[in-house]
């Protein structure tokens, strides 16, 4: 169901990676995603895999989630293996009318495929150990430099947190919508692609309306709470870098370095 998608949840905890400061690890994932960039061979992703497994352990978040977190996509994932398999030229594994198999393609398939997985798992991550405001903070920081060159830093920081922070309740709303409407006798999972895009209309214009209430009540809110932007805005709690961001620094370049490695000097296994 619509609630499998965990994107957007926060889990609090006192975890090293809950801990780390949100500009740290922002910058880890999208150092991570460019580590895997970097994998070309079969090691390669073992090290990434063994190095997101071990994340998932010290953030102590349950493994479960994550795998949550991979199930919505499980289709993209699949048809990306079965493209790969079918459309990479090599040696010829078996042969099935115009289509064939190649050991090239299953190899590209598999590698591709776990590439999305882990970075979806580590991805989420970073929303399941950061609170919204924290994100949100982390981002603006980041994006501070750019105000120099008329970039609103504040504004799209914010925008993007909101956004994160209300997919778990718009999921939640339509779930309730469909459950409630199958209850009346809607279906929503028989007949052609055609009809079952038809039959989702009912489902989707209560659903805006509860969006366009949802976010009417919170400017609303926003503004009786003095909200005016980013501008001579103060925080209770200023982010600020310490042993552990260090330490996780240190460990990304360590990964990154080892990958490099890897495939400077073609190691396989």
């Amino acid at each position: 169901m619509l609630t499998d998608i965990t994107l957007g949840q926060y889990f609090p905890g006192k975890s090293p990676i809950h801990i780390l400061d949100p500009r740290t690890k922002i910058l880890g994932v999208i150092a991570y995603i460019s580590a895997i960039f970097l994998a070309d061979s079969y090691l390669a992703y073992a090290i990434l895999t063994v190095f997101a497994a071990l994340l998932v352990a010290v953030s102590r978040i349950p493994a479960r989630m994550v795998i949550k977190s991979i199930k919505p996509l499980w289709i993209i994932i699949l048809l990306t293996m079965i493209i790969h398999i079918f459309s990479t030229p090599g040696t010829v594994l078996y042969s099935l009318g115009p289509l064939t198999i190649t050991k090239e393609g299953v190899r590209m398939g598999v590698l591709m495929s776990l590439r999305l997985a882990l970075l979806i798992s580590v991805s989420s991550l970073l929303t399941f150990t950061t609170s919204p405001l924290a994100l949100t903070d982390g981002i603006e920081r980041l994006l501070n430099p750019l105000r120099r060159v008329g970039v609103p830093a504040h504004e799209l920081a914010m925008m993007m947190t909101i956004a994160l922070r209300f997919i778990p309740t718009l999921l939640e709303e339509a779930d309730r919508i469909m459950k409630a409407q199958m209850a009346r006798g809607a279906d929503f999972a028989s007949g052609s692609i055609l009809k079952r895009a038809r039959s989702m209309v009912p489902l989707l214009v209560p659903l805006f309306i509860s969006a366009f209430r949802r976010a009417d009540e919170l400017a609303v809110a926003m503004e009786a709470r003095c909200y005016r932007g980013g501008e001579n805005r103060t925080r209770m709690k200023e982010l600020q870098l310490g042993r552990p961001d260090v330490t996780a620094t240190i460990v990304m370049a360590l990964l990154i370095a080892g990958l490099a490695a890897v495939r400077a000097y073609k190691i396989t296994l």
